[in-house]
């Protein structure tokens, strides 16, 4: 059995809770700008000192609202300062927050609610609040609903005016390490959602070794990032606390569609991302490029990237030639990129899918270095993360400081450590079935390198065994499609059958674009463009593309087009823009079995 296991580098201090980061880094540097916040068409600051000030406003309020220690509050809400303010005077009341996706249904919003036990919930606009009114009548516990568009912060801090300071300090001290900080669900890709019991500890030791082991990121100077991904989401929600302990200043965007004019203004040292994010950028800017006459110049310039980047990392001497290219590339390509990113970023956080060595070389040579990491809601967000002076690009990293990571006979990853979950609420069955002698079981298979970095081959679950008994990883083959501009998403399929097919969505926001740079209608429906032949040929490069990179046996011989986008809205994928794998195959069933039904005709011409 591979095993590798980092020890923490900061002791262990069972007694902390979250609430003790804030309070330390309110001690330390007070007039630090913690936050930043929309003013017009900048930003204004917000201290340490003024934001524990208006999270302790805050914690009376719920007191005064009659919120007990240890209850449960469940929080919908965007991304934006008031999530962070209402997620701190929550700890400090000493009560447990259950956030909840903005994107989820009312029958979502039950299960959550009802499972949890919340006595309460906030919301943050009045769709939030219609949702949550269709179950109103099915959540007998739930005595009470906040509106934030209807100003429930200002109420609140009124109503608990008159609570005493001593309540507030004696509340967030009754929490130590070892007590629930937060209850998330998870996402609900294989099923009903589970709800992850996450400690104090698991958020203070994780975020005390990460700020270490990250230390080149977080204390930069100036350090900054913009939050758009959902903070209800625990890759987002950790980075929020690990900046506070850290003092990296905070913005929010929870508009992607406003995502360039903020990262220009805010001017973020470092991001927070999921690969698609990546990959939008790479796109966009490819096919602006195209659309300005100047598709060779981008193509010839990320050539010229990739090459150079991954010279430099296999420690190999750039040649002359090359270092030339890449410096006039740097003037016409890279730097614009750069400033489109707001110009200050030096580092980039990725995580929830792999990467690719080919976005990872790219940005690298923008200057930028994305730092893939993994992990999952049972383990607090990061187990392995590439850190700046430890990195490979196409790998997660190795473990983090107080991290043991190790793979299981049959490859499953399993995780021991400061990160790892307690237990699934209510749910010890699920509990005893996902740990192995103490270690966690992720359900993710990978490898590791000599030095200790992992690489993810895919989920064990979704491993499809053909009918010869070829065994075949769908992310290897998906990943590459998914990076071409017009495909929105992937799924491969084929247990059980005689050969490997793919369903294939395209991405109606890149589709009109690449249309009109191909002379085709940028009106074109997903409907229409679905069956276009030369919307289907250019996706058939995509799947050619990914076809030379495995066996003839593990290659995709046949793919559909259709006609829709899988979203959260439709059912199909997770707020965090994984695919629900499940769901899909029921609910494309009969195009599956399509596939199958008629004889094989492919234009694959590159199957080796």
């Amino acid at each position: 059995m591979v095993q590798f296991e980092v020890p923490a580098i900061v002791p262990a201090d069972p007694e902390a809770n979250i609430t003790d980061l804030l309070d330390q880094r309110v001690k330390a540097t007070p007039d630090l700008a913690l936050f930043s916040v929309p003013e017009g068409d900048g930003w204004r600051d917000i201290t340490a000192q003024d934001f524990r000030t208006a999270v302790v406003a805050l914690a009376k309020g719920f007191v005064a609202a009659g919120v007990q220690p240890g209850e449960k509050v469940g929080f919908l809400a965007r991304t934006t300062y008031d999530w962070t303010l209402v997620d701190f005077a929550l700890f400090y009341a000493g009560a447990v927050m259950v956030p909840i996706y903005e994107t989820s249904s009312p029958s979502q919003i039950q299960w959550i609610m009802e499972d949890s036990g919340a006595s309460a919930l906030i919301v943050e606009s009045p769709d939030h609040f219609a949702r949550v009114d269709e179950v109103r009548g099915d959540l007998p516990l739930v005595r009470e609903v906040w509106q934030l568009h209807l100003g429930a912060i200002d109420t609140l801090t009124a109503q608990g005016a008159e609570v005493d300071d001593a309540e507030i300090e004696r509340r967030r001290n009754l929490a130590v390490g070892a007590d629930i900080a937060t209850l998330i669900y998870t996402s609900g890709s294989t099923g009903r959602p589970k709800g992850c019991v996450l400690t104090h500890s698991n958020f203070v030791e994780l975020c005390r070794n990460s700020a270490k082991a990250l230390n080149a990121v977080v204390t930069m100077p100036g350090a900054s990032t913009l939050l758009f991904i959902t903070t209800a989401h625990v890759f987002a929600r950790f980075i929020s606390i690990l900046n506070i302990h850290a003092g990296v200043r905070t913005g929010h965007q929870p508009d992607t569609r406003q995502l360039l004019p903020a990262l220009g203004s805010f001017k973020p040292t470092f991001l927070l991302a999921v690969p698609r994010v990546f990959e939008k950028v790479y796109n966009s800017a490819e096919q602006k490029a195209e659309a300005g006459g100047k598709g060779k110049i981008f193509r010839a310039a990320a050539a010229t990237a990739i090459e150079h980047s991954t010279l430099l990392e296999e420690g190999r001497k750039v040649p002359l030639g090359l270092k030339l290219k890449f410096a006039l590339f740097d003037k016409l390509v890279y730097g614009k990129l750069r400033a489109a990113m707001g110009g200050n970023v030096v580092y980039a956080i990725s995580g929830s899918a792999p990467l690719g060595a080919r976005l990872g070389h790219f940005f690298h040579s923008l200057g930028v270095v994305i730092l893939e990491g993994y992990g999952l809601t049972e383990t607090t967000a990061p187990a392995t993360v590439n850190l700046a002076d430890k990195s490979k690009i196409g790998t997660v990293g190795p473990a983090l400081p107080g991290v043991g990571v190790r793979l299981a006979d049959d490859g499953e990853i399993e995780v021991k450590g400061i990160n790892v979950f307690k237990e699934y609420w209510n749910n010890p069955e699920a509990t005893a079935a996902a740990f192995d002698d103490g270690w966690f079981k992720t359900g993710d298979i990978g490898g590791f390198d000599a030095d200790g970095f992992l690489t993810i081959t895919g989920r064990k679950k979704e491993i499809i065994v053909t009918a010869a008994g070829k065994n075949v990883a769908p992310a290897v083959l998906e990943d590459p499609i998914r990076s071409n501009p017009i495909v929105g998403q992937v799924v491969v399929v084929g247990d059980q059958k005689p050969f490997i097919s793919a369903l294939i969505t395209l991405d109606s926001e890149m589709l009109p674009t690449w249309l009109a740079n191909n002379d085709l209608p940028a009106d074109m429906t997903l409907a229409e463009a679905s069956k276009n032949a030369a919307v289907r040929d250019e996706v058939q490069r995509a799947v050619d593309r990914a076809n030379k990179t495995v066996s003839r046996a593990e290659s995709i011989r046949k793919f559909t087009i259709l006609p829709s986008e899988w979203t959260e809205a439709s059912g199909h994928l997770t707020p965090k823009l994984s695919i629900k794998r499940n769901v899909i195959l029921d609910d494309f069933a009969d195009d599956i079995a399509a596939i199958y039904d008629e004889p094989v005709q492919t234009t694959n011409v590159s199957l080796k």
